[in-house]
């Protein structure tokens, strides 16, 4: 493994995984394509272009918002001149059918590329517990094992075609979605028969109906008031559309997912600026 890698995207994610890079004893150079130096991390490396990244490191690792800024990403690298690049790991949702295509044309140009979105939030991020779900090749999870654990918790090999990381990932935020939506519903519900939202959360958190919206979110972010977990509304919308889109293809039942993506494009609509949290305002009609 090598200890200089680069990093693409400061965002949400981006910044804290870099900071634990960095803490981990990793050279980092970075690049943002919405100012690096107002995000880069100190201690960091700071590239003027995308491509002085890919002339400078061997292994590059994106965290970008979709498919398309992946794609774009993944040409600006192969056109670098002095390109020394031979390992991109794309940490980003981008979907199946994008991981695929940046797979065939990063093979195309000698480059090994590993599928590897990642879930957690940004609290996992600055914690450094977020959890990688990587398909690619089995040995190079291996060999970046070291550097991987820098700044995750959990490095999964869940298979060795790209798009299978995808899968697992929007399996995953489907599920997450879900509950955020079913959470929100019963907590209404809840508050109209004269609940208290802690006295329910206490008690569901003990019991069967506990997931990950009522142990976290409605704990952490929706009864304080604050609704910011740092996953937009459109990011949720984008990922569970991006499911339904993979559900339909393969054939798989999507009748729970017909009305899940339906409430997150409601949200968009009602809060297109806003975190995914605020589902919770949308139901409560505020």
């Amino acid at each position: 493994m090598a200890d200089r890698v680069g990093y693409i995207g400061l965002g949400a994610m981006g910044a804290p995984m870099v900071e634990n890079m960095l803490a981990g004893g990793l050279e980092v150079v970075v690049f943002d394509k919405a100012g690096t130096a107002g995000r880069a991390p100190d201690g960091a490396t700071i590239a003027a272009r995308l491509q002085d990244v890919a002339s400078r490191c061997e292994t590059i690792f994106v965290c970008v918002p979709d498919g398309a800024a992946s794609l774009t990403v993944a040409e600006d690298i192969i056109s670098a001149k002095d390109r020394q690049v031979r390992v991109l790991v794309n940490l980003s949702t981008t979907g199946i059918d994008a991981a695929g295509k940046i797979a065939a044309l990063v093979d195309d140009a000698g480059i090994a590329f590993a599928d590897a979105p990642v879930s957690g939030g940004r609290a996992g991020a600055v914690k450094g517990t977020i959890t990688i779900m990587w398909s690619g090749p089995e040995a190079l999870l291996d060999d970046l094992r070291p550097a991987l654990e820098t700044f995750t918790g959990n490095a999964f090999f869940v298979g060795s075609r790209p798009g299978q990381g995808q899968a697992m990932k929007l399996l995953n935020n489907y599920l997450s979605a879900m509950a955020m939506a079913a959470t929100s519903e019963a907590m209404a519900f809840g508050e109209a028969q004269g609940l208290d939202m802690k006295t329910m959360l206490d008690v569901v958190n003990v019991s069967t109906g506990r997931n990950t919206a009522t142990s976290d979110k409605f704990v952490n972010r929706v009864m304080p008031g604050t609704f910011d977990a740092g996953f937009r509304m459109a990011l949720m919308e984008k990922d569970v559309s991006l499911y339904m889109e993979a559900v339909r293809a393969a054939g798989s039942p999507d009748k729970l997912g017909n009305v899940l993506a339906q409430y997150w494009r409601d949200g968009v609509g009602a809060f297109p600026d806003g975190d995914f949290t605020e589902i919770f305002k949308l139901v409560k009609g505020d």
